[in-house]
């Protein structure tokens, strides 16, 4: 295996690590955010579950957290503005990155 392979083989270990720590890290911001919105809405704790999942499958329409930051948005309109779920998801995403590499 010449360098160049080596190198090659470290890039692509780099990015499925990346990759992964990303995904692990959006999944845990979209938990937190579908808590503090069921929270917000006055869910009761059997219906945590139910909403959290909801939020879930919204998150598998597109890469990325805009559909999961549209589908708390439209169900938090009367109670908090978009701005404010992005708000509440970048402080989920510190606070998931912060966990995630503590441990």
């Amino acid at each position: 295996m010449t360098t160049f392979d080596e190198r090659e083989a470290a890039f692509e270990s780099k990015y499925a690590h990346d990759a992964e720590l990303q995904f692990r890290l959006e999944a845990r911001a979209n938990r937190k955010l579908a808590q503090w919105a069921a929270e917000q809405l006055g869910k009761s704790a059997s219906e945590l579950d139910s909403y959290t999942a909801e939020v879930i499958r919204a998150d598998l329409k597109e890469a990325g957290p805009e559909d999961v930051i549209a589908k708390v948005a439209a169900d938090l309109a009367p109670v908090a503005t978009t701005m404010t779920v992005r708000e509440k998801y970048a402080a989920f995403l510190a606070e998931a990155k912060a966990e995630l590499t503590a441990s």
